[in-house]
């Protein structure tokens, strides 16, 4: 067997009572998993809720539900109220322009696939190429495959260099005239890579080439403002900054929003309906069919007021604490090996250990009280990139701490000491 590794915690790092003041906000994270203090560190797949925005939905459930835009009650003028107030919260948090731009959808992937739909059908066919990186979640991905099905469209890879960073160079070199869109994540749900994608937007906007970004891993974490970037499309999830699932927001830009045809039919986002002819609602309402996720709506606007109400350049920060203290306590645990190690990341860290399966070690790890998550992260190309079968993954989230930290590089240690792994 590998000799132990101490367990001594660096000293000179100290959890701010800022943060510890904010977990309380969290009642989730005082629970014990295994009978051991819970360290939540799965972040990237959905972060946890404060007290305030649960206490939100419920409130709405409680005293104002009703179905929204229809009713002439007291009820149903509430739930409109707060819901559309949502909108505007949200208008406010990416900086659009306009509340006609902020499209609530169920999620990041509808939104993806509202786009690859209600734009890309009409907009791209045969001769046509749409660039996707290769460092994707699926979700900005099988849309777009999907789309070639449909159309012929041609799906090109711009690849990425070992350290997990876009090849800028290839990526300029692959801007040719039959380029229609490009499709790129703000922030890498696998790899933790902050991709540059104002530069991007504004090589495609010379070249009249639409730009679509998956920024579900961004907007609970940067400040995100979607006229500084000056994209064309910016997705996002509810669930990935504090809010509840089920509600996420398709950003777009006017021409091209009021362009575009509706991709779900049904009540709400038409203007009159007859059988000879049926005429599309006003934006955003033309591409919100049905009863819409209204709770879910309230609720990430109570997220969006949770976040702004602490100073997120702070928070951003102590993630960035977080990572580099992340990167310092794993690198010594033998034969650990870091995939994906770019100089600008969200407080992502993503890793193989040799000769142990990552589902291994999350099953061990749990039993520590860590959560991580294992497997491909909805991200294949990834792994085939680097030549793997999948990854275990830490993200963390202004909630954690750097006690959390060394529980999860313990828990690692124990996974060494199980399979004799050595350097």
């Amino acid at each position: 067997m590998s000799a132990p590794v101490t367990k001594q915690r660096a000293t000179h790092y100290e959890t701010p009572g800022r943060i510890l003041d904010i977990r309380r906000e969290f009642p989730i994270l005082s629970r014990k998993v295994q009978e051991k203090p819970l360290a939540y560190l799965d972040n990237a797949a959905s972060t946890q809720m404060p007290s305030k925005v649960m206490e939100t939905i419920t409130a709405y459930h409680e005293f104002h539900h009703s179905n929204v835009h229809r009713g002439v009650h007291q009820l149903s003028q509430e739930a409109s109220d707060l819901y559309e107030g949502a909108r505007e919260k949200v208008r406010r948090f990416i900086h659009a322009r306009d509340t006609r731009q902020v499209i609530y959808t169920s999620g990041t992937t509808a939104a993806l696939n509202l786009i690859a739909h209600s734009w890309g059908n009409s907009r791209v066919g045969k001769g046509d190429t749409i660039l996707v990186s290769n460092m994707e979640h699926h979700a900005n991905i099988v849309p777009w495959y999907m789309l070639a099905k449909r159309t012929g469209v041609q799906i090109k890879v711009i690849p990425i260099l070992d350290d997990g960073t876009l090849d800028m160079d290839a990526f300029e070199a692959m801007l040719d005239p039959s380029v229609k869109a490009v499709c790129v994540n703000h922030v890498s749900n696998a790899l933790g890579t902050v991709n540059p994608v104002r530069t991007i937007a504004g090589m495609c906007r010379e070249r009249g080439i639409v730009s679509v970004i998956d920024g579900a891993q961004a907007v609970g974490h940067l400040k995100v403002d979607v006229q500084e970037l000056d994209v064309d499309f910016y997705a996002f999830s509810g669930h990935k900054m504090h809010g509840p699932t089920g509600i996420g927001i398709l950003y777009g830009k006017l021409p091209l929003l009021n362009e575009m045809e509706p991709f779900l039919g049904g009540g709400d986002m038409i203007l009159s309906v007859s059988f000879d002819n049926i005429t599309w609602n006003d934006l955003p309402f033309k591409f919100e069919a049905g009863t819409p996720p209204i709770a879910q709506a309230v609720g990430l606007g109570a997220a969006i007021d949770y976040l702004n109400g602490h100073d997120r350049t702070f928070l951003y920060d102590y993630e960035q604490q977080l990572l580099s203290y992340a990167n310092e306590r794993l690198a010594e645990v033998p034969g650990l090996t870091f995939i994906g190690t770019a100089p600008q990341k969200a407080a992502i860290v993503s890793f193989v250990m040799k000769d142990v399966h990552p589902h291994d070690i999350g099953t061990i790890l749990d039993g520590e009280g860590v959560a991580v998550r294992t497997g491909q992260h909805c991200a294949e190309p990834v792994m085939d990139r680097y030549g793997i079968s999948s990854t275990t993954r830490a993200s963390m989230a202004f909630y954690n701490t750097f006690e959390e930290i060394d529980q999860l590089r313990d828990a690692l240690l124990k996974v060494t000491e199980l399979f004799d792994v050595t350097d």
